[in-house]
């Protein structure tokens, strides 16, 4: 204390740092919800003493900066006060924490004489470019094949002054998203889970993104454009400016992508306090939920089809001949001009659109494919004929969709004997929970929990939890031909013939085929392995494979049916088969509640387990 009285502290040195570091504290500026905001001060669940969630040191001008917020706003005071030069390579505090300075500077009215403004180029000439004039939510749809984006994504896109929709491809979209640096996938499902990865804030032209998105991986996005006046425009872009470089511990389940953006929006207007409806866990479609719940932050929703929806709107729009001969023109092989071949513009067109499709799916390359598109392109231009398909908008968006969460109570029987069970799962949507709003034929389950009481017993025993349980049942056609999958990892209540009972482990995978029987039929075919481990079980473990064959029958609008059966023989460890029926319906309510009717049975080491059941389940 001593070396600072004499040169080395600034509040010492310079009175009128001195000065407003003292009407700060006297306003308690320190405890202002935007000042938490723009250092991203949270108390998670409302439990334990604030903390910023920025896990890197550049973020703070304190050395407890990430912990105390007084002594971060007075010690970025200080660092103000610098009078570092602006390079190419660095920054001064002003610029470098602009928002900061701004909000400060708002607050306490910096004298200029006393404490010079400096210029900030580097920002200023970023925002020039940028030209904003309003901001748009993004919601990219589920995307089951990276464990990242398998609840959806979301992003901002800044768009420019005089900008038409036509145009928005030539905007910049702010996204947050990991640093994956492990290709395994086990190891990377891990680390989401538990912030093993940097999670860091990007800006990259929105073409990049709708390519990435909309054409790659066929994923339908929903564009909410925000109501934010030019000032909030410009919170969140000099914000954005200051996470730059910083890095912050990535979680799948809560600082995700879609909290990350609500904290954006929070700070433009910390009174929205989006970020704190989502203490525990974050779902993208819930957050976009909750943007569009807030009175007047929403001013229209654009709808972008991905290219596989204009591909299968496409085909719908041709008969059935007219799709065959679309798929042989777009065939790379020698052929004639497809003017000849194939004289009508609907035609080309989808014969352009399907092998586009397939360039970008890398399934088709090299400079034969590049000249047959050339020759679509050239043919089609030759003719006058309007082949437009209009791709209506779907009636519910994801945002209107059931909420993630779900409760449920169960009145059933096992073998005659009844039981209550309670179920309680976090995330997020199974295959007879209502469709509307969410990917058709896919289901995501994370940490799905039953805890059962059977008559007689004196206690409550866990009955289920299933960590994940991804489900993928997309229907091939023609055009596109995607594989069905599931994977599972979680436990179960394993029974025996000798009327014991234990926990079991359950890890197994299977692929296959799905069929649209009719419009309102799937119809799947599964087969693959999986591995058992409990201590009821002779060899403590077993690992077999088998197949499972099903159908989803939608009945109405409230009405789903599926019917399943599956067969497995466990050949390694304890060897010994497992068949199971399976009958189950859902009869939506309301759009938070629904009713499930179960019917199943299960022959398995002996045992034979016949189960009736019905479960009133709660969306929240």
């Amino acid at each position: 204390m001593l070396l600072c009285a004499l040169s080395t502290c600034p509040a010492f040195a310079n009175p009128y740092l001195a000065e407003l570091q003292q009407a700060a504290a006297t306003r308690s500026l320190h405890t202002d919800p935007a000042w938490h905001g723009l250092l991203h001060y949270k108390s998670r669940a409302g439990l334990g003493a604030l903390r910023s969630l920025a896990d890197d040191a550049r973020f703070f001008n304190a050395p407890e900066g990430k912990t105390d917020p007084r002594a971060e706003l007075a010690a970025t005071l200080a660092a103000f006060f610098s009078t570092e030069a602006e390079t190419d390579k660095s920054q001064n505090p002003q610029c470098r924490f602009i928002a900061r300075y701004q909000w400060l500077k708002a607050q306490l009215g910096f004298d200029p004489q006393r404490l010079p403004e400096q210029p900030c180029a580097r920002f200023h000439a970023w925002r020039g470019r940028l030209a904003p004039d309003r901001i748009t939510l993004v919601f990219a749809s589920a995307y089951l094949n990276n464990p990242s984006s398998a609840y959806g994504h979301t992003l901002l896109r800044v768009d420019r002054t005089g900008q038409e929709d036509d145009t928005s491809l030539l905007a910049y979209a702010i996204s947050y998203a990991a640093s994956a640096d492990d290709s395994n996938a086990l190891m990377y499902g891990i680390k989401g889970l538990f912030g093993g990865f940097p999670g860091t804030y990007a800006m990259s032209p929105y073409y990049l993104k709708v390519a990435e998105y909309n054409d790659f991986e066929n994923r339908d996005l929903w564009e909410y454009e925000l109501d934010l006046s030019a000032a909030e425009i410009d919170t969140v872009l000099m914000h954005v400016w200051e996470l730059g470089p910083i890095h912050f511990d990535y979680y799948f389940f809560d600082e995700n992508c879609a909290y990350q953006l609500l904290l954006l929006l929070d700070v433009a207007r910390p009174g929205l306090k989006l970020a704190d409806q989502f203490p525990l866990w974050a779902i993208p479609a819930d957050t976009v939920r909750a943007v569009t719940d807030t009175p007047g932050l929403v001013r229209r929703t654009l709808y972008r089809p991905s290219r596989g929806t204009v591909l299968k709107a496409r085909a719908a729009a041709l008969s059935g001949a007219e799709v065959e001969l679309a798929l042989r023109t777009a065939e790379v092989a020698p052929q004639p001009d497809p003017l000849a071949a194939a004289p009508s513009g609907a035609v080309l067109d989808l014969a352009y659109e399907y092998l586009d499709y397939r360039r970008e799916k890398g399934d088709a390359q090299g400079p034969a494919v590049a000249e047959r598109l050339r020759s679509l392109l050239s043919a089609r231009s030759r003719l006058d004929d309007d082949s437009r398909v209009h791709i209506p908008t779907p009636a519910v968006r994801p945002d209107q969709g059931h909420r993630s969460g779900r409760a449920g109570l169960t009145l059933g029987t096992l073998e005659g004997r009844a039981y209550q069970e309670l179920q309680l799962r976090p995330a997020y949507h199974d295959l007879l929970d209502p469709q509307a709003g969410y990917l058709p034929g896919a289901q995501i389950d994370f940490f799905n929990l039953a805890l059962r009481h059977r008559q007689g017993d004196s206690g409550v025993a866990l009955e289920k939890l299933e960590v994940a349980r991804v489900v993928s049942l997309a229907p091939r056609d023609r055009l596109i031909q995607p594989l069905s999958w599931t994977a599972l990892f979680g436990a179960d209540r394993l029974r025996k013939g000798d009327g014991s009972d234990g926990l079991r482990l359950r890890i197994g995978a299977l692929g296959g085929r799905t069929w649209r029987l009719a419009d309102c039929c799937l119809g799947y075919l599964l087969a693959g392995a999986e591995y058992q481990g409990s201590r009821r079980l002779e060899s403590a473990y077993a690992l077999g494979a088998g197949a499972q064959a099903g159908a989803l029958v939608d009945l109405g609008a409230r009405w789903r049916v599926g019917i399943s059966a599956r067969a497995f023989h466990y050949v390694l460890g304890d060897e010994h088969g497992a068949h199971e029926a399976r009958v189950e319906a859902r009869f939506t309510l309301s759009p938070g509640w629904a009713l499930r009717f179960e019917a199943s049975e299960l022959r398995e080491l002996g045992a034979r387990a016949s189960t009736l059941g019905v479960t009133l389940h709660r969306y929240f």
